[in-house]
């Protein structure tokens, strides 16, 4: 069988990043290895540190470069994380100081939110309905 063990999103800083990441949204650290300039630097749900892993993927090539910032300036998330209630973790974000390109709101099955994840991305949230 086949699973997701890894994923990643490209940052302008992996050090702002992991800040982001763990003390905005929530996530927790699972490894971070130097290598180089750059480290092996990767983040998980604090509901399932043994699950999925999300790599802080230093963008160091300019052609991903160019891609992540065309799909910025089109408005369209680099990827989509899943919450129980997106109206609360939105009020909380919002508290916290994140900015939203689209407010909750429904698009089907789902409502959907888009947060600026201040390292280059914007990313979705999504509840099901």
């Amino acid at each position: 069988m086949i699973k997701i063990a890894l994923t990643s999103v490209p940052v302008t800083n992996q050090d702002k990043a992991l800040d982001f990441y763990t003390n905005i949204l929530g996530f927790v650290k699972k490894t971070e290895v130097p290598l180089g300039e750059h480290k092996w630097l990767t983040v998980v749900s604090a509901q399932e540190q043994a699950g999925v892993e999300l790599l802080l993927e230093p963008m160091a090539f300019e052609p991903a470069k160019q891609y992540q910032d065309a799909l910025k300036q089109a408005g369209i998330p680099w990827t989509s994380f899943a919450v129980d209630d997106i109206d609360s973790e939105y009020q909380r974000l919002v508290k916290l100081g994140v900015e939203f390109s689209i407010e909750p709101r429904e698009a089907g099955t789902v409502k959907i939110a888009v947060l600026d994840d201040t390292c280059g991305n914007y990313i979705q949230l999504m509840q099901t309905l």
